[in-house]
């Protein structure tokens, strides 16, 4: 009975000096699950044939999402087509490109690699500085703007 009783004692003080060590660890930072691609298929958007694509991925449910793409709407001109891809309209597109946040915004060049992008509300001054320097290096006072940190 004494050994049963001990044992009992012995294991109840592991368990709470467990605990309190648990409880002593910091918690794992923040992983951030929304990512931007960094190629496109320009075949996906065979009907664009600038140099230069803005794609804008929306949800319909989305107000910030109609004001990043009120803001990409203006860049649009020979050399730079503007496509606007929403959810759940084109949900296959979204899943094709692995977005799971929105809104998303990328600049590609010819090739489909993406030069530049956003993810969430942007500011229209960084939006178009970001695309100018994506078509002419050194055009803009902050060419870091909308540059991918995947």
């Amino acid at each position: 009975m004494i050994r049963v009783l001990l044992a009992a004692l012995v294991g109840g003080a592991a368990f709470i000096i467990a605990a309190i060590i648990r409880h002593r660890q910091p918690d794992a930072p923040t992983q951030g699950a929304h990512r931007l691609p960094t190629q496109l298929d320009r075949a996906d958007f065979s009907q664009h044939r600038a140099p230069w694509i803005v794609v804008v991925f929306t949800s319909a449910t989305c107000n910030t999402c109609a004001d990043v793409l009120s803001k990409a709407v203006v860049v649009k001109c020979a050399d730079v087509d503007v496509v606007h891809v929403e959810f759940p309209t084109d949900e296959a597109m979204h899943k094709r490109y692995k977005i799971d946040g929105v809104p998303a915004l990328v600049v590609a060049d010819k090739g489909g690699v993406v030069r530049a992008g956003f993810l969430g509300p942007v500011k229209a001054q960084d939006l178009w500085a970001a695309i100018a320097e994506c078509r002419q290096p050194g055009s803009s006072p902050e060419p870091e703007l909308g540059k991918l940190l995947n």
